[in-house]
Parts: C-alpha cells; structure tokens; sequence
C-alpha cells in the first residue's frame, strides 16, 4: 500500500460529524458543498461522491427559454408552457 492508501482513524463528533482526512478529500476532489451519498450495512458505511443538479440555475435556463420564446411569439398557452418544461426535463 502506498501512503495515501493506509487507513485513517477518525472520531465521530457529539453532533455525528466525521472530519474526512484531507489526504483523501484532495485525491477526491471533496471541498466544502460536496455531496455525498452515504450507505448503510451490518459492516460499515460507505460514502461516495456525487453530482447533483443546481436545482436554481436549471430552473433560470427553463425560465429564460419561456421568456426568449415569449418574446417571440407572445402569450404562451398552459400546453406550451408544459411541453417546454417536458423537453427541459428530457435533456
């Protein structure tokens, strides 16, 4: 095992916190804001990284492509507005 490899021991906080050594958050790309998904078993835990959408910024390009189109065509009906959202939600 190399040295970044070796375990670590860490102490779980009166709140339930765990401070990830920084040897693998670099190795990890793990910085503050970063999800990650945490499962359970009779063994252990297991924590992984992992991407999740910025709900606010998808929901600015849904609203600036309602807005362009509105610009464009006028007044959108209820079934525009839903097929707009529908493709969004495809891509």
């Amino acid at each position: 095992m190399t040295e970044q490899e070796q375990p670590d021991i860490v102490v779980v906080s009166s709140k339930g916190q765990v401070v990830i050594p920084i040897n693998l958050r670099k190795k990890l790309g793990i910085g503050p804001k970063t999800k990650l998904l945490v499962y359970g078993n009779e063994e252990g835990l297991i924590m992984k990284k992992i991407e999740v959408p910025d709900t606010a910024q998808d929901l600015e390009e849904l609203y600036r492509k309602i807005d362009a189109r509105i610009a464009r065509r006028g007044e959108l009906s209820e079934k525009e507005i839903e097929s707009i959202i529908q493709k969004h939600r495809a891509r």
